[in-house]
């Protein structure tokens, strides 16, 4: 067998195992696209007047039509706030005492300037709050 007719025949085979997967593969995915169910539309609400900014206006009336209050599946409160700094926030503040964040913002925690992080600020917010009589 010449080298030539060899390679005929290999290709010739590898195009009918293409054919066959690509038939699998295709209704898979027709399977699956009956399945599936049909998104809801949701009815775009009419713009609104937030600020004298025309361009603020569009961006906030945008926001408004999408569904961002339940990114990935459930609602974003300030209760969940620890999963948007990648962490968990505690009450005590050992996350943040322990060099815990300072490190995983790739900072040495022994490094004077990284005290800010570490620092609890939680008391001086509570002074805030009452001098501003909330």
């Amino acid at each position: 067998m010449k080298m030539s007719q060899f390679k005929n025949i290999i290709r010739e085979v590898v195009k009918e195992e293409i054919r066959i997967g690509l038939k699998e593969i295709i209704g898979e995915l027709k399977q699956s696209s009956r399945e599936m169910k049909k998104p809801q539309v949701q009815k775009p609400r009419k713009p609104q007047t937030y600020s004298k900014n025309s361009v603020l206006n569009d961006v906030l009336n945008e926001t408004a039509n999408d569904d961002w209050e339940t990114l990935g599946g459930t609602q974003f409160t300030s209760d969940r706030m620890g999963e948007l700094l990648g962490g968990t926030m505690k009450d005590d503040d050992t996350f943040n005492a322990n060099g815990t964040l300072v490190r995983e913002m790739g900072m040495n925690p022994n490094d004077p300037a990284a005290d800010f992080l570490k620092k609890d600020y939680r008391k001086l917010m509570n002074a805030v709050d009452k001098k501003q009589g909330k």
